[in-house]
């Protein structure tokens, strides 16, 4: 049977993952890297790192046992969106490290755009509100702190990619320089009705052109895996953003399908069609997909942080041995004594956009313990989506149903609190890894193996559906609490 690889580079991870024809996952490896903090808000990984990781991964999986059983046509890549990385064109060697998407560094430029009135600009052509998490600010700040980087750029020995971009071009040994629209689209320099990276964005952020990749549709023959960077050939067939995989995986192909992924964040995407959205509400227009030169766009929500606050109560808090343990601690709480955690730890995301707001923990007493504290953790998760989607339904969206994804998905118990705080029905998949299936199926789609989005979608199927138990009284109560702290930490 045919099968598929697909590389998801992920914010903690790099995978690699073989999908059978069918969408069935085959084999997986897994291989975590360095999250770096220089400064409080900066956030970093070390390129190389993470191009190691991903030749680990990639090389384990194609010399599996597995894969020798099946004949593997191809490759998809799906990434970490917007985190930045600028590379010396001649040697290879990053400039600085990847600047992460939630890195908060350059909030006081973005400050100094929205006051010289260029925010109406910046969203009207990118769909993006002016803020760190994109790459173009990113971008600027490497150009004009790492010594030499503009000389080099105006020696033409400088190129700029989003994680994607960069693998790409060392997977093919320095053959492609190229992203999709999906990936373009997240970096506030891509013009999203035009498809193209777009000269006055440019000028503003003080990007030059000469650094940025080449723009692909997101089933595009992206160019050959070279035998000398691994010790195989295979053509890579797709590119998207993980968020954007992601809805493919979940097979959000019509105008009003709605997935949302819980990993490091959260990210709810819903489908527009041909329309971009102009939210009222501070949600971002983008490209859901770009296939056969035609652009599907989405609106889009990003919470910051949803499994991080996990990795935050094991790593930092010592308080849990394994992700694993939540779902048990949480089911031995009858409530959540009042306690509520807004883990702004590298600002708040959508809708409220406030890159200098940090974490806090509210209602504390003495009979406050670790139960207590992963409790609110937990629930937080919740909370930021019903933020979302209070937003979506100031933009006249009011789904009835949410397809659901990402590690956090394990957890039945916060599949069941989302049911309950969201008042609709939540909907998991059989395959959770909808990130790099999406990928994965793309690439099956540009080798020819589905004739259609329509043929594609069948491969999804439903595993458990959540239905909202929770009475009004207490779900209004808890969001009445939850509202009072948001604007508590609000800066």
């Amino acid at each position: 049977m045919d099968a598929y690889i697909s590389i998801d580079q992920g914010t903690t991870s790099s995978k690699a993952i073989l999908f059978c024809e069918n969408g069935s996952i085959l084999k997986t490896f897994q291989k975590e890297f360095t999250q770096i903090y220089p400064q409080s808000g900066w956030v970093e990984h070390d390129p190389e790192e993470i191009w190691e990781t991903t030749q680990l991964v990639l090389s384990k999986l194609y010399n599996s046992d597995v894969s020798k059983e099946h004949s593997i046509r191809g490759v998809g890549i799906t990434n970490q969106r917007e985190t930045t990385i600028l590379w010396d064109k001649k040697t290879g060697k990053p400039l600085y490290n990847a600047i992460v998407w939630q890195d908060r560094r350059t909030s006081d430029f973005c400050k100094t755009l929205v006051d010289a009135g260029f925010e109406k600009t910046i969203v009207n052509k990118s769909g993006l509100v002016v803020d760190p998490y994109f790459s173009a600010s990113k971008i600027k700040w490497i150009l004009d702190n790492v010594p030499d980087a503009r000389v080099k750029v105006d020696n033409g020995e400088v190129c700029f990619g989003t994680v994607d971009s960069f693998l790409l071009w060392r997977l093919t040994n320095k053959k492609v320089h190229a992203t999709d629209a999906t990936n373009a689209s997240r970096t506030s320099l891509y013009n999203i009705e035009k498809l193209e990276w777009d000269n006055e964005l440019l000028d503003i952020f003080d990007v030059p052109k000469s650094i940025l990749p080449k723009v692909m549709d997101s089933n595009s023959n992206f160019g050959m895996i070279s035998k000398n960077v691994m010790d195989f050939e295979l053509p890579i067939l797709s590119i998207l953003g993980d968020q954007q995989a992601a809805a493919v995986g979940q097979a959000c192909f019509s105008p009003g399908n709605i997935k949302s992924t819980y990993g490091t964040g959260c990210f709810v995407i819903i489908n527009s069609g041909n329309k971009i959205i102009k939210s009222k509400s501070r949600l971002l227009g983008t490209i859901c997909y770009k296939i056969d030169g035609k652009a599907t766009y989405a609106l889009e929500g990003s919470i910051f942080v949803a499994g991080a606050v996990v990795q935050w109560l094991r790593d930092n808090l010592k308080i849990l041995k394994s992700a694993e343990e939540t779902e048990q601690i949480v089911n031995s709480l009858e409530h959540n004594s009042d306690v509520f955690l807004v883990p702004a730890f590298t600002g708040l995301g959508c809708p409220y956009w406030d890159a200098d707001a940090r974490g806090a923990l509210y209602g504390i007493t003495r009979n406050t313990g670790k139960n207590e504290i992963t409790r609110a953790a937990i629930e937080s998760v919740a909370y930021q989506t019903r933020d979302l989607f209070k937003a979506m339904s100031e933009d006249g969206i009011s789904p009835q149903n949410l397809r659901v994804d990402g590690g956090m998905t394990n957890n039945n118990w916060l599949m069941q609190f989302l049911a309950d705080i969201l008042k609709i029905n939540v909907e998991k998949p059989k395959v959770t890894e909808t990130t790099a299936l999406g990928a994965a199926m793309m690439a099956a789609y540009t080798d020819g193996k589905f004739s259609s989005l329509e043929e594609l979608s069948k491969l999804w199927s439903s595993d458990k559906t959540f239905n909202s138990k929770m009475t009004d009284i207490k779900r209004n109560s808890l969001l009445g609490k939850w509202d009072y702290y948001v604007s508590k930490t609000l800066t």
